[in-house]
């Protein structure tokens, strides 16, 4: 009996630290998106382009000897939610990092709680301009609205020969503005004409701006919104027979899914091309069509890039130290993206020095135009 007993307790306490080092030698990334609601599909991309890119990592031996594990949970689109969402990922599954939130206005309202923590916060896809001011442990991976924006309006000029332009944007939300915003101080540079028709994040009739455009001899429209907007607005467009260009921000992303006649023939700035013959985003599209069976937007590269980019500073780092990771994050160099021709680097505010795509929206897919670097 008293053999029994020791075997027992030998089996108990081996599985205890089994257990332990299990624990020990994981690596957690945090990932938070709308996973549910209108902008699922936002979510659900960002949360696939993480896993695939952890898949890979730790088949070529992980983080540190670590095998890398991601922890998604649902925003909602919601700031309140998100908050709750990253209690959550911090409190109870203890992330060594976030990659997340999804929305600026996400990321944003969890911003001040990862200060607080000290928690490295890498965002795939929150452009609003302030979201890494004032916050040593916040970068991202995607450029700010301030650069799509103007980008938007140097094409508008240059490219569209444009010299009058309709702003129109949802003033209830930060990113949309933002863009506006952007987009007509280019304008205002250059001296060229605009004027703004805003609409609310309730509005589901979008007549009268639409008919004020349709008589203002406008050369463009800049149309910086979601898909869930966007969508109803180039159809309104299509029955009133305005057959001037939109050109759009990365939210467009994906709007062919719905959308393709309506969008036809208008431009938008993007994260990547899955078009493009580099080496890396040729193997990321094959690998993820592999693992999901679609075809990845913009969303899923950046997030595929974050988790890449987190690795390779804790790898720096030699440590998931937050401190570390935070100060490796600072100096890291990582070649290789897919939403980028140069190495993802980042400067004093934590946003990175990378390229911008235009992409035209042509036979339900996306034809690349140009790419412009900083």
């Amino acid at each position: 009996m008293k053999k029994v007993l020791v075997l027992l307790a030998t089996f108990v306490l081996a599985f205890s630290l089994s257990a332990c080092k299990s624990e020990e030698d994981t690596v957690k990334l945090g990932v938070i998106g709308p996973l549910t609601g209108a902008y699922s599909f936002y979510g659900e991309a960002v949360e696939n382009g993480a896993k695939l890119a952890a898949d890979e990592i730790n088949a070529a031996g992980g983080v540190l000897g670590m095998d890398l594990v991601i922890f998604a949970e649902d925003s909602e689109g919601d700031a309140e939610t998100g908050v709750n969402a990253y209690r959550k990922l911090v409190d109870n599954d203890e992330i060594d990092a976030l990659i997340g939130g999804t929305f600026s206005g996400v990321t944003d309202g969890l911003k001040d709680l990862a200060i607080a923590d000290g928690l490295p916060v890498l965002s795939p896809t929150a452009t609003r301009d302030d979201i890494t001011l004032e916050a040593d442990n916040v970068f991202r991976v995607c450029y700010n609205d301030s650069f799509q924006g103007s980008v938007a309006a140097v094409f508008a000029a240059e490219d569209l020969s444009a010299t009058k332009a309709a702003v129109m944007f949802n003033s209830d939300d930060p990113y949309s503005a933002g863009l506006a915003d952007a987009f007509k101080a280019e304008f205002d540079a250059r001296s060229l004409a605009y004027d703004e028709y805003e609409f609310s994040a309730t509005d589901v009739d979008f007549s009268a701006q639409l008919t004020n455009i349709e008589a203002g001899d406008y050369d463009v429209v800049f149309l910086p919104a979601y898909v869930a907007e966007i969508g109803p607005i180039l159809q309104k467009a299509d029955e009133l027979g305005i057959d001037i260009p939109f050109i759009g921000g990365d939210g467009w992303d994906g709007i062919e899914a719905d959308y393709a006649d309506e969008a036809e023939g208008n431009y938008f700035t993007n994260h990547y091309s899955k078009s493009d013959t580099a080496d890396a985003v040729v193997d990321f599209v094959a690998a993820y069509e592999a693992a999901y069976g679609s075809t990845p937007n913009a969303l899923a590269a950046l997030a595929y890039d974050a988790v890449y980019v987190m690795a390779q500073a804790m790898e720096d780092a030699g440590s998931t130290d937050s401190a570390d990771v935070i100060a490796a994050l600072s100096a890291v160099s990582y070649a290789g993206a897919v939403t980028s021709d140069l190495p993802i680097t980042f400067n004093d505010d934590g946003d990175p020095v990378k390229s911008i795509t235009i992409l035209q929206v042509t036979s339900g897919d996306f034809t690349f135009i140009k790419k412009v670097n900083p």
